[in-house]
């Protein structure tokens, strides 16, 4: 598994190579500070990427799109309890009443409290 570098160190990197000596390769760069020559070619080229030098995702736009799926579902299931409350209101008051009369009421209740001696 890759070994995850902090984002400080990336930079410094990056900054490093870009501003390089004529004669310089990237291969050198990438020896000095220990990394792979091919890993520090992608951190450039994310680097021109988040500054807009180049086309494409930039670093921020994952967890950007992570969080919106993430909201997106939220707002789904409120829409949906909104949308089943919505459909229980409109229905005509008669099928209300059949469905409160198929519950026990409060009036049975009230039957055992007057069947039984004071």
């Amino acid at each position: 598994m890759a070994r995850p570098y902090p984002r400080e160190f990336r930079d410094d990197v990056v900054r490093v190579a870009r501003n390089r000596e004529d004669g310089v390769t990237i291969e050198q760069i990438a020896a000095d500070f220990g990394v792979h020559p091919m890993t520090l070619r992608k951190w450039i080229r994310q680097a021109d990427i988040d500054d807009g030098a180049i086309p494409g995702k930039t670093t921020n736009e994952p967890a950007e799109l992570r969080e919106l799926r993430r909201r997106n579902r939220l707002l789904e299931q409120e829409n949906e309890v909104l949308r089943r409350a919505a459909a229980y209101a409109c229905r005509p008051v008669a099928a209300r009443a059949r469905l409160r009369r198929a519950r026990p009421s409060r009036g049975w209740a009230r039957q055992l409290r007057r069947s039984r001696p004071a």
